[in-house]
């Protein structure tokens, strides 16, 4: 289901952090805090530096190469990037293969993708890392698709693990801690917890310079 989100929360939900989001959809009741567990980034620098990816998410279903039952795509997978969006790519679990390459980072650069998040394996690390491009996965692999893997079908639900799955239209946000994803239909309520926490965290860290006992801190400053 489609949920339109407005530009002025979209704006402040972008400013926070994964950790800020991931303790809002905790108390959200969110399964997982939204934490795409073992998720990581690679590229432009190995869970390092200022890099930050956000957007809504299209995802991308990938099957089995023997599967012949289920649906194909009439183009090329990474076609359907958009301009702002991350493409979320759900790989069959235990592959040790990749599903994403340089070909791809230069063709979804080029339609304005500001980063890819794979659930699963990817290659060509250092022609990510040349081109800049913000690359999160679980791990990499020197095999390509070929043989192992397609792309099924695209704008479906995915699932990462148990409760936790991933709607067309949720948001992504990806840094160097990890990556989060945001229900569309929860942005106003963890814009509004994360904007209450920077507040609360701000005197902690004030009280804290001050020679303040953490423990202390904590507990005048942080009710729950």
């Amino acid at each position: 289901m489609s949920i339109k989100t407005s530009a002025a929360l979209i704006s402040a939900l972008k400013s926070f952090a994964t950790c800020d989001i991931g303790d809002a959809l905790v108390k959200l009741k969110v399964p997982f805090g939204g934490f795409l567990d073992g998720i990581t980034m690679f590229s432009p620098e190995r869970q390092a530096g200022p890099t930050k990816i956000f957007g809504e998410a299209i995802t991308v279903k990938m099957v089995d190469a023997s599967d012949k039952t289920s649906p194909s795509l009439p183009k090329h997978f990474c076609d359907y990037n958009e301009s702002g969006k991350i493409m979320f790519i759900s790989q069959p679990k235990g592959m040790y293969s990749a599903c994403w390459g340089g070909l791809m980072t230069t063709r979804a650069k080029h339609l304005g993708a500001p980063g890819v998040i794979v659930d699963g394996r990817f290659r060509d690390i250092l022609e990510q890392r040349e081109m800049g491009f913000p690359v999160f996965a679980r791990d990499i692999s020197i095999l390509g698709s070929n043989g192992f893997t397609r792309a099924s079908e695209v704008n479906v639900p995915v699932q990462v693990k148990d409760e936790l799955w991933i709607e067309p239209g949720d948001f992504l946000m990806g840094d160097a801690d990890g990556v989060v994803v945001i229900p569309a239909g929860k942005v106003e309520q963890v814009v509004e917890l994360c904007t209450e926490r920077k507040r609360i965290d701000d005197l902690t860290f004030e009280a804290l310079h001050n020679g303040e006992p953490i423990g202390e801190a904590i507990k005048r400053l942080r009710k729950a």
